[in-house]
């Protein structure tokens, strides 16, 4: 392909990504999945060039553009070698015309912006959720440890016992440690909330919201693979994706629950009052991984944003009924807003009064209410927050 037929397809992806965007279509990677099927004569330096030009062209513009044409000229407005292809040629992009006007730049929609301000963060802490994202990994203690484990390239030593930090891009899947079960890909910020759970062998523990199971995968390495650990979502295929990851970390203690929404208790009745620890990691907006998917920016709204808080609020309460007392419940959201965070678990203490906020002494994030926020811009993770509370005996 050339350099103007590159361009031409990244604007063809844009218009289907602001489409799904619009209507809860298909995720900007999925999409660039099928052009790429559907066009078998683009090498792989070209899929990589059309995927980067669509991925820059995300992060440049804040507000959904009004197609892909527009949002590449804002691209072209800064990248001269782009706006050289917009040139008439066969396969590439039409000449610009005179009052043709580009995408408004910005890091996210208005909207998002003034409430992540209202958040307290700081616009250089705003713009750097549209940094690409580092891949960090975990060494699986239940198989090897950081300081003896051998890889084929060497990995960036973390603030974290475990983790080890590479170049986004690298193919550590192909690596034979990784198919051994050695390594897992977990971003940092993810490794910190397991942390924050303490815990320990012989222990029961809970992952309330597991999804495909990296947190639970973490939690079994803790308690080196003794105990109880129970895996449990409403999501059947997301859960079934930790069966055969499990079995490659040789954590065999886990038990996966597939729990019914509105009848989530009653799958979990055996652990009543009896978890020494419930991980919350709730369902949210997702605004501390927009590194990994910009997109993400344009489909959120004030109602969903509403929505995902009176889950939360859902999940914690069930979460409180299966603690006993001495034990402990995290709650983690991968968002910056306050109101997936800070608000979250001051209305959790506002409803359970006997429990008790323990905030979490690590290595990372900085004190946000009665927990701790983690961000891009400050630690080099995706954004969390990350807070835990007790039961008193």
């Amino acid at each position: 392909m050339t350099p103007a037929a590159r361009v031409q397809a990244a604007i063809e992806i844009l218009d289907r990504v602001i489409e799904a965007a619009r209507s809860e279509g298909a995720p900007a990677d999925r999409i660039i999945a099928d052009w790429a099927r559907s066009n078998r004569y683009a090498g792989s330096k070209d899929r990589r060039a059309v995927r980067e030009l669509v991925y820059g062209a995300v992060r440049l513009c804040g507000e959904v553009p009004a197609n892909g044409r527009a949002a590449m000229l804002r691209v072209a407005a800064s990248d001269p070698a782009v706006r050289d292809c917009f040139d008439g040629s066969n396969y590439g992009p039409a000449l610009i015309g005179e009052n043709e006007v580009a995408a408004e730049a910005g890091a996210v929609p208005g909207w998002l912006q003034r409430a992540l301000t209202a958040s307290g963060l700081e616009d250089a802490e705003i713009s750097a959720t549209m940094d690409r994202a580092p891949l960090d990994v975990r060494v699986n203690t239940i198989k090897a440890d950081r300081n003896g484990i051998e890889l084929p390239e060497h990995g960036e030593e973390l603030a974290l016992p475990q983790a080890l930090r590479f170049a986004s891009g690298t193919q550590v899947e192909q690596w034979p440690a990784y198919r051994d079960g050695q390594i897992e890909v977990q971003d940092l910020g993810s490794q910190a909330a397991c942390l924050v759970a303490e815990a320990q062998p012989g222990e029961t523990v809970i992952d309330l919201c597991a999804g495909a199971g990296g947190k639970t995968l973490a939690l079994a390495a803790a308690m080196e693979n003794r105990g109880v650990l129970v895996a449990s979502d409403t999501d059947r295929g997301r859960l079934s994706r930790l069966a055969p990851r499990a079995e490659r970390a040789g954590a065999g203690m886990i038990e996966a629950v597939l729990l019914n929404p509105g009848q989530e208790l009653g799958a979990l009745a055996q652990h009543h009052g009896a978890a020494d620890c419930v991980l919350v990691d709730a369902p949210c907006s997702g605004t501390g991984t927009w590194r990994r998917k910009p997109e993400a920016k344009w489909r959120l709204t004030p109602e969903r944003l509403q929505r995902f808080a009176a889950t939360q609020d859902h999940i914690l309460d069930i979460a409180a009924q299966l603690v006993k007392p001495g034990g402990r419940l995290v709650f983690v959201t991968c968002s910056l807003l306050d109101a997936e965070g800070a608000d979250r678990f001051n209305a959790f203490l506002a409803r359970h009064p006997g429990w008790q906020a323990d905030v979490p002494q690590i290595p990372l994030g900085r004190s946000r209410g009665k927990g701790l926020r983690l961000t891009p811009f400050h630690d080099g993770t995706d954004g969390f927050f990350i807070a835990r509370a007790t039961l008193p005996c």
